[in-house]
C-alpha cells in the first residue's frame, strides 16, 4: 500500500487492525489499498479496501485550518446520534483524537452503496422524472433533519439554542479576516449590513450547516424512485436555525438559466437540467412538508451567500498555499466576489 497525500499506510495499517479487526480477519492480517475519493472544498475523503469489505476515511485538511473547523470528533458524534433516526446516515466505525497518527484526528465510517452526484455528467443521463423525484427526496430529508429533537438524540448540548444567526455572523466574519487573501469591499458591508439585521431564531433545530445535493449519496436501485441513502459532511452541523439550513440548500442550488451561478463552482451545473425543480420550489416544499414561515428567506439567502463565501476564500487560500490535493480550485477564488454581491442583492429583497 503507498502512501496517499494525508494517509501515510505505514501508520494507518496498524491502527485499522486494531480498531476494526473483523475486516481483516482472525489473524488481522491481509492487504488493504486505499484511493483518494475527494479533496473536498473541506476535508479529505478516502475509500479504503479491506479484506473484509471497504470503509471510507475522513481526515482535515493538509496544513493550517481555522479555529474549531474540520472537527472530526463532531461530525463522528452527530453520525452516531442519527443512525436511528429517519435521517439516513452512515454508521460511525472508529475515531482517532490522537493526531500523532495522521497529524490530526479522523474518523472511518461504513462505505453506503449508492452514487454522489457532483458534477453535471453526474445528472445528465437521468430522466426529467428522475430529476424531479430526487429534488422531493432531498427537501424531504432535510424536513427529516430539522424534525429530529436533539436531547431525544443526546444532542441537547451539541450547540447553543439562541442566537444562531448573530452568532453565525460573527463566526463566519471572522474566519473571513483569518482567511481573507484580499480586500474585497462588498464583504465588509455584506457582513456589517447582515449584523444590524439579524433577526431572532426562527426555532433551535439540528442543522447540518452544509445541506446540499452533493452531500449525499444517492441510490437509483429503483427505476425512477431515486432514494437518498445517506447524508455526508456533517462537519458544520449545530443546533441553530432550520431557515439557515434552507438557505444553505437554495445556495447551491442552480437554477436553469442563472448563468451567473454557473461561474460559482460549487455544485455548477448540478441541477440546471429539465426535471429539477427551482430553487423557490424547493423552498415551498419544505414550507409545506414543515409549516415552517419562509417570509424573511431573503435574508437567511444572503447570510448563506457570506457563509459559501468564505469558504470558497479559505479553499481559495490553501489553493495559493499549495495545499489542495486534486484538480480545479483554481475556480473557487474568482467565485467570492460574485457570492459576495448575491448576498447584497438578497438584502436588498429581504
Amino acid at each position: 500500500m503507498a502512501d496517499l497525500p494525508g494517509l501515510p499506510a505505514a501508520a494507518v495499517g496498524p491502527w485499522l487492525r486494531g480498531v476494526l479487526p473483523a475486516l481483516f480477519g482472525p489473524l488481522g492480517e491481509g492487504p488493504w489499498t486505499a484511493e483518494l475519493i475527494s479533496g473536498g472544498l473541506s476535508n479529505i475523503t478516502y475509500r479504503l479496501w479491506l479484506p473484509g469489505g471497504t470503509v471510507i476515511l475522513r481526515r482535515p485538511p493538509l496544513g493550517p485550518v481555522l479555529p474549531r473547523a474540520h472537527d472530526m470528533q463532531r461530525e463522528y458524534r452527530v453520525l452516531g446520534a442519527l443512525v436511528p433516526t429517519a435521517v439516513p446516515v452512515p454508521e460511525p466505525l472508529a475515531l482517532c483524537t490522537d493526531p500523532a497518527l495522521l497529524g490530526a484526528p479522523c474518523y472511518v465510517m461504513r462505505d453506503v452503496p449508492g452514487q454522489v452526484l457532483r458534477d453535471p455528467a453526474d445528472t445528465l443521463p437521468l430522466a426529467p422524472a428522475t430529476r424531479g423525484a430526487l429534488a422531493h427526496a432531498l427537501i424531504s430529508v432535510l424536513a427529516d433533519l430539522h424534525a429530529v429533537l436533539p436531547d431525544e438524540v443526546g444532542l441537547g448540548d451539541y450547540g447553543r439554542r439562541s442566537g444562531y444567526c448573530a452568532r453565525q455572523i460573527r463566526t463566519w466574519g471572522a474566519q473571513w479576516e483569518r482567511s481573507r487573501t484580499r480586500d474585497l469591499p462588498d464583504m465588509d458591508v455584506l457582513l456589517a449590513r447582515l449584523s444590524s439585521l439579524a433577526p431572532e431564531d426562527s426555532a433551535c433545530t439540528i442543522v447540518h450547516g452544509d445541506f446540499r445535493l452533493d452531500n449525499t449519496i444517492v441510490s437509483l436501485a429503483v427505476p425512477g424512485s431515486p432514494r437518498i441513502a445517506a447524508v455526508l459532511d456533517w462537519e458544520l452541523s449545530t443546533l441553530g436555525d432550520p431557515i439557515a439550513d434552507l438557505a444553505t440548500t437554495l445556495s447551491y442550488w442552480h437554477d436553469p438559466g442563472d448563468v451567473e451561478r454557473g461561474d460559482i463552482p460549487v455544485s455548477a451545473g448540478v441541477t440546471d437540467k429539465p426535471g429539477f425543480p427551482a430553487a423557490a420550489a424547493l423552498a415551498a416544499a419544505y414550507a409545506a412538508a414543515t409549516g415552517r414561515d419562509l417570509g424573511n428567506l431573503p435574508f437567511y439567502m444572503a447570510l448563506a451567500w457570506m457563509k459559501l463565501a468564505v469558504i470558497c476564500e479559505g479553499v481559495h487560500a490553501r489553493y495559493l498555499g499549495g495545499q489542495t490535493v486534486s484538480a480545479g480550485y483554481e475556480k473557487v477564488g474568482p467565485a467570492v466576489p460574485l457570492l459576495a454581491a448575491r448576498g447584497l442583492r438578497a438584502l436588498r429583497e429581504s
